[in-house]
């Protein structure tokens, strides 16, 4: 499980495996307008299926000149429509078979409770107090109705304890935020702020992180 340690960084104290690889799902029409888009169901765009089917192709080439066969690895997917849209366009991509991955609750994204669909602006007008203590701490801060990133990492730290073989994951910004966080050892302040692009594929390698 994750734990905060005495210098404030999040370790955990297991072992994965040596190979994980995870992808944002691509970009929706919220994304694009900056809306807090949380556990609503937001499809993608056009923009967002191009870049699954990117990322499916950069997946297969990797794979490819590795040797690796993708029928050894588990297909994991939030269940959320943007990601399971993105799994089946990147698994076409790869020229590999619909379906063929399991749907996991406990990957969906962070949940923004009642500013879901609204944008920072918005908020910073209608309750600027509350965008302010955000901007203080926005790894421990709660939306109304919601839920903050040290609440997402015990959720996530639950699953990644469990991912001890090969596994190729679609999930969301905020989760890959935490992901990094436990497996980099970042310090939680740092983790909200970590820029996660829907135009990459995320390889975690022999204890290395790296992009293709």
């Amino acid at each position: 499980m994750a734990d905060l340690t005495e210098t404030g960084t999040l370790r955990m104290k297991l072992q994965v495996s040596k190979l994980l690889i995870f992808i944002r799902h691509g970009q929706t029409d919220w994304n694009a307008e900056g809306r807090m888009q949380g556990q609503k169901d937001i499809p993608l765009n056009d923009t967002g299926r191009g870049q699954a089917r990117r990322n499916g192709q950069a997946l297969a080439s990797f794979l490819s000149h590795e040797g690796i066969d993708p029928a050894g690895l588990r297909f994991i997917a939030s269940p959320l429509g943007r990601t399971r849209e993105t799994m089946d366009l990147m698994r076409e991509a790869m020229g590999l078979p619909a379906g063929g991955y399991e749907l996991e609750p406990r990957v969906k994204e962070i949940t923004f409770g009642d500013w879901e669909g609204r944008t920072l602006e918005e908020l910073a007008a209608s309750d600027p107090a509350l965008v302010a203590q955000r901007r203080s701490d926005k790894w421990g801060f709660v939306p109304p109705k919601g839920e903050s990133y040290a609440m997402l990492s015990q959720r996530i730290s639950g699953w990644l304890a469990e991912q001890t073989e090969p596994s190729v994951s679609v999930i969301h910004g905020g989760v890959i935020r935490v992901l990094r966080g436990l497996l980099e050892d970042i310090a939680p302040a740092e983790i909200p702020r970590l820029d996660v692009p829907q135009d990459v594929v995320y390889l975690w390698k022999d204890g290395k992180l790296s992009l293709i």
